[in-house]
């Protein structure tokens, strides 16, 4: 292909493969560069994705932790499982080169108790999520790489919902590795005004996720891509926008489908 697009990656499961050599060569054919992988997979995955990383100029961009353990739960063992989990996802991704690892510190409603007057259930989640993330900063440091915190929708967390709520946690600490990600599904359900939301959290948001109002691929559904990427472009955003779309994480059934139709979703993109 004689365009290419620079800093677009697409989540390993968009693509069907079978093998990682294979995934990598048809990221290639789409003129993509990077390709984000799942932690839950990545750690029987890792030396190979190293042995095929810039393979055609397609590297491994980023790591999403999608849903595993539960972050914020009372009981102390599910806590430590669940940072354990992070805390290896962040090694790997520094081992794979990948720029930073996607994660969502809760999903869904409270598990702590509400113990007003002395603290809320959502002030107890804020205070032990802000003394995790201090946990984390170093290993974060250590990998080289960035953590990026992200809110969902409202039917998904009553937590971070939007990304005022995700940048009031992040800005805590100032940190240049510690951003948010700016999720286009998401943001599709809970921002009234996308572009204005990212223009408004300029300094926090570290990475995108590509995905209609619907979750289909761009162009599917009624989202303004035109006006997103024009914001995105007013903010000198430069790092990876990763197509996240249809059931994240469980995509193979339908990963021949979306090879065949992303090239229309990246023409509508860019023209």
């Amino acid at each position: 292909m004689s365009v290419t697009y620079p800093h677009v990656a697409v989540q390993e499961d968009m693509l069907p493969g079978p093998t990682l050599e294979d995934r990598f060569a048809q990221a290639i054919d789409l003129a993509i560069q990077g390709i984000e992988f799942w932690s839950a997979s990545l750690p029987e995955q890792a030396d190979e994705i190293e042995r095929l990383n810039g393979t055609g100029d397609v590297v491994a961009s980023t790591v999403n932790h999608g849903r595993r353990s539960r972050f914020l739960d009372p009981d102390p063992a599910e806590r430590s499982r669940a940072l354990a989990e992070l805390r290896e996802a962040i090694a790997l991704a520094g081992q794979i080169g990948a720029a930073g690892v996607v994660y969502v510190p809760h999903f869904f409603g409270p598990l702590l108790p509400d113990l007003q007057p002395y603290r809320s259930a959502v002030e107890l989640e804020r205070e032990l999520l802000a003394a995790q993330i201090e946990q984390l900063l170093p290993e974060v440091e250590r990998a080289g790489i960035q953590l990026w915190v992200e809110p969902v929708n409202r039917y998904e967390t009553h937590l971070l919902v939007r990304l005022e709520q995700a940048a009031s946690i992040v800005a805590l600490f100032n940190h240049p590795q510690l951003k948010i990600v700016a999720d286009l599904f998401h943001m599709a359900l809970d921002e009234p005004d996308i572009p204005a939301a990212i223009r408004a959290q300029r300094e926090h948001i570290g990475h995108v996720h590509l995905a209609d109002s619907n979750r289909r691929l761009p162009g599917q559904g009624t989202t303004d891509f035109s006006s997103v990427l024009e914001a995105l472009r007013s903010i000198d955003y430069g790092g990876w926008m990763a197509f996240e779309c249809g059931e994240p994480g469980d995509n193979l059934p339908g990963a021949q489908a979306y090879l065949e139709e992303l090239p229309a979703s990246l023409a509508h993109l860019y023209g």
